[in-house]
């Protein structure tokens, strides 16, 4: 009989591994990244020491005698040194546009999305150097940065923007704010709707009274969601429900297979019974299976490759965004990734518009794996699956619950084939999940109270159509892989099942706000240490239209905000601006910044040292950016590079 362990923390996995690096004075643009970075290793069983590091890095990884692994974070992709922050990230990497297409105007996520993103890509990029080292290699150092993460988080729509054929021209406000999900009953309860297929959607608005056009226009808008973050659908849809009670929405809903879930607060989710354990544990779930003694050392690395995952085989079944990307991102570490798709190939790859023969956003998330058509569900498919298995060392997938088991290609069935395999699972609430809806993301984020926070200060009834959780859920279950193939290579387990899912993500992004609500005895918040920043310093904060184009305002300290309220007057005097009036300073500051352009304020700021960037609305700018260059490259489309350097 075979032994099993269910690890609720990697703490036994990667005992006596640790992370050491000075969290004494960071600097408050930085302190998002870092709070998370501690947050996750936390979560992972990895313990921090703070000391000074004399490198010149942010942290380093210590996994075992001699194995130790510098990890520095740049703010930009070209490493030189200018301000950076969370707003300015997202602001000039074409983030900002992407959540602006249906929001009405380019504006900031108000979440810490690349800060989160960047702590667990460059968490995982350290984890991956020292897989590499237990596999012979010699890199000592990874290098990441929080626009090569940004740019990360919006590489499909880059690649649809700049596509040979057809390219895509969706810039901010785009799509109305209005005639799109998430929708609003009469009683004022915002909601997401929700299905995969056409003959439900069909049947639930001929029971709410709308008519078969309208359905059918509203169905092609609604699926662009995903592919280009807006959902236009005719107005008649949106009064239809207005003018429901929610419960009667609710019933329609049910009666014709279509899930709808309330836009939930995040004082809501600290309420579910999950939810401790999921803060308290992180979003991965670790199963160990077999015995240690039996296990295998992972394959020697591949010396003709510098990357750390060299010689590692991930045999991949995903679809949508999610799952593909995380195989892309483990590829991108150097394994070969060998992708399973349908008889004929995956649906999407001949989705508009085309870079060549293949879908440019599908190229994005698939990009240089090998491709096997297989039809998993007969006999001979599954036979072959399993002989893929028998050499990989990885299989990742993001199937609906319960079908690994009911086709026989779960993680015991696997098991029995490769007794060294790891086994992840990319799902949207996790494999025992109770939740009775789809697992996707814009349900998830109504359900987890991301999309309730977006809305707060975007003044919409939901969140972001940009995938929010779809792309840093891919990089969770990258990071999940990484974490338990380097459990195995330090010899502490055999096989090992990973789970994560979108709710997961979700919880990982609003780690600190879920641990205040919580309130539990015990309670430390992961924040760092420090005053909170007053008022003032962030009062001007922003994105503030000029006299050409948008720019992006992120005072988080007094010599900053000093540095502004100076320039601004300096400005002012010098093209007579009257700035004498009782109007607020932040009016103060708008009427100046129209007698400029975007590009003029931006360099002027620059030179006096503060933090501002233009806000690009079209992608298509990014790749003439040299502070984005490294991470970029002008191929038939632009491609994003990887976000890890190792040397």
């Amino acid at each position: 009989m075979r032994r099993q362990v269910e690890i609720t923390a990697m703490a036994v996995l990667l005992e006596n591994c640790y992370l050491s690096g000075s969290l004494r004075d960071p600097t408050p643009a930085l302190a998002p990244l870092y709070a998370s970075l501690r947050y996750q290793a936390n979560a992972l069983g990895v313990a921090w020491e703070n000391v000074d590091t004399e490198s010149g890095a942010a942290f380093a990884l210590h996994v075992a005698d001699n194995i130790d692994v510098d990890c520095v974070l740049e703010g930009w992709s070209d490493a030189v040194e200018r301000p950076i922050s969370e707003t300015l990230a997202q602001a000039t990497t074409g983030l900002m546009s992407v959540h602006g297409r249906a929001s009405g105007g380019a504006q900031p996520l108000v979440v810490d999305y690349v800060s989160t993103l960047t702590a667990a890509l460059s968490l995982q990029g350290a984890m991956a150097a020292a897989i590499g080292r237990l596999r012979g290699a010699s890199t000592r150092t990874t290098t990441t940065s929080l626009t090569s993460s940004a740019l990360l988080s919006v590489a499909q729509y880059l690649a649809g923007a700049t596509a040979p054929e057809m390219p895509e021209q969706l810039l901010p406000g785009a799509a109305s704010v209005q005639e799109r999900p998430p929708f609003t009953s009469a009683d004022g309860v915002a909601f997401e709707l929700e299905t995969l297929d056409a003959v439900p959607w069909r049947d639930f608005w001929t029971q709410v009274g709308v008519d078969a056009a309208s359905a059918g226009k509203g169905w092609s808008g609604f699926l662009l969601r995903y592919a280009k973050a807006i959902a236009p659908v005719p107005a008649a849809l949106c009064e239809a429900l207005a003018s429901l009670p929610f419960t009667q929405i609710e019933r329609l809903a049910q009666q014709t297979g279509v899930a709808v879930c309330r836009v939930r607060s995040l004082q809501d989710r600290a309420q579910d019974k999950d939810t401790m354990a999921m803060w308290r544990e992180g979003p991965w779930r670790f199963q160990c299976d077999g015995d240690i003694a039996q296990a295998r050392p992972l394959k020697p690395c591949d010396p003709s490759s510098p990357l750390p995952l060299a010689g590692l085989t991930v045999v991949e079944s995903c679809r949508r965004i999610q799952g593909p990307l995380a195989g892309r991102l483990l590829s991108l570490l150097g394994a070969e990734v060998i992708r399973i798709e349908p008889p004929g190939g995956d649906p999407l790859r001949g989705m508009p518009p085309m870079a060549e023969d293949v879908s440019a956003r599908f190229d994005a998330l698939n990009r240089d794996k090998n491709v096997r058509e297989i039809d998993i569900k007969s006999a001979a498919g599954k036979a072959e699956v399993m002989a893929l298995i028998q050499q990989a060392d990885v299989f990742l997938h993001n199937w609906a619950p319960g079908k690994a088991a009911e086709m026989g290609l779960d993680y015991d069935d696997m098991t029995q084939v490769n007794p060294d395999l790891i086994y992840a699972y990319a799902g949207g609430w996790g494999e025992n999940a109770e939740q009775d809806l789809p697992g996707t993301d814009f349900m998830a984020q109504a359900y987890s109270g991301v999309a309730a926070k977006i809305a707060a200060a975007s003044g919409l009834p939901g969140g972001a159509l940009f995938t929010v959780l779809d792309v840093l859920g891919g990089a969770v279950a990258a990071q999940g892989v990484t974490a338990a193939l380097l459990a195995r290579g330090l010899g502490r387990a055999r096989s090992i099942r990973v789970d994560t899912s979108l709710l997961g993500a979700a919880t990982l992004l609003c780690a600190d706000e879920l641990g205040a609500l919580l309130q539990q005895p015990g309670y430390q918040n992961h924040a760092l240490d420090g005053e909170p920043l007053p008022p003032a310093w962030t009062s001007l904060n922003g994105v503030y239209a000029t006299a050409q184009g948008l720019l992006a305002l992120d005072c988080l300290d007094e010599r900053a905000f000093s540095r502004l309220t100076h320039a601004v007057v300096d400005a002012a005097s010098e093209l007579q601006i009257d700035l004498n009036d009782d109007t607020s300073d932040r009016e103060h500051l708008q009427r100046a910044l129209l007698h400029r352009k975007a590009q003029e304020w931006a360099a002027l700021f620059e030179m006096s040292g503060v933090p501002a960037a233009v806000v690009v609305e079209d992608l298509t700018e990014l790749s003439r950016d040299p502070r984005l260059a490294p991470a970029l490259n002008k191929d038939i489309y632009v491609r994003v590079n990887s976000p890890w350097r190792f040397q």
